[in-house]
């Protein structure tokens, strides 16, 4: 595969107070992934575009909520979440 599609399926890093505690303490990233994206690709993408290596990935769905602009409803998005730990020693430098 190149290396395209492996950012079809990682879209962006996920930054935020506990994604940033976790770089740190734990060396796990979160990523926003491809709805349709396994475990096994999720894997061989960041290993791929980051040159480390995965211990394990952990998945998660999250279903879009119903909003409301005065008369007209809708819902927002349904995505997917990747939290990857890394083995000792290895790093992403997101920032």
């Amino acid at each position: 595969m190149e290396i395209e599609s492996y950012w079809r399926v990682i879209k962006k890093p996920i930054v935020t107070e506990k994604s940033s505690w976790m770089q740190e303490k734990l060396n796990q990233y979160t990523f926003l992934v491809d709805p349709r994206a396994n475990k096994i690709q999720i894997k061989q993408a960041v290993e791929k575009i980051f040159d480390v290596k995965v211990k394990k990935v952990r998945v998660m769905n999250y279903k879009g909520k119903p909003k409301r602009v005065r008369f007209t409803r809708g819902r927002t998005k349904s995505w997917k979440k990747a939290v990857v730990t890394l083995i000792e020693g290895d790093r992403i430098e997101i920032m």
